[in-house]
C-alpha cells in the first residue's frame, strides 16, 4: 500500500511545508499591516485621524473653525466618518494581502 488516498509520506511533507510557508507569510503580512499607519479625513480635512493597522487611533486633529458649540453633532459625525474611513482603508489593505484566505483567518 503506497499511501493513504494518494497522500504518501512525501506528499504529506510537501503539504506541511506549504502550510508552514503560508503561515509564515500570513504572520509577515499581519506584522506589516500592524506597522502601517493609515490617514483619513472628513469634512474636506476639517477632521483628520491617524490609525495603525492594529486599529489604534494615534492622532485626531480638528480644525478650530469646525468647533461650533451650537452644532456638536456635526463635529461628532465628522469624527465618526474619519475613523470609519481609516477602518475601511485597513480592511481594504487586509483584503489585498489575503485574497485567497477565508474570512477571519488573518
Amino acid at each position: 500500500m503506497a499511501g493513504f488516498n494518494g497522500f504518501g509520506g512525501a506528499n504529506m511533507q510537501n503539504l506541511l511545508k506549504q502550510a508552514q510557508k503560508m503561515q509564515e507569510q500570513m504572520m509577515k503580512d499581519k506584522e506589516e499591516l500592524e506597522n502601517t499607519t493609515f490617514y483619513a479625513n472628513a469634512g474636506g480635512g476639517m477632521v483628520e485621524v491617524e490609525m495603525t493597522g492594529r486599529r489604534e487611533l494615534t492622532s485626531l486633529k480638528i480644525k478650530p473653525e469646525v468647533i461650533d458649540p451650537e452644532d456638536k453633532e456635526m463635529l461628532e459625525d465628522l469624527i465618526v466618518a474619519a475613523i470609519n474611513d481609516a477602518n475601511r482603508q485597513i480592511d481594504e489593505k487586509m483584503a489585498e494581502m489575503t485574497p485567497n484566505l477565508p474570512g477571519g483567518m488573518f
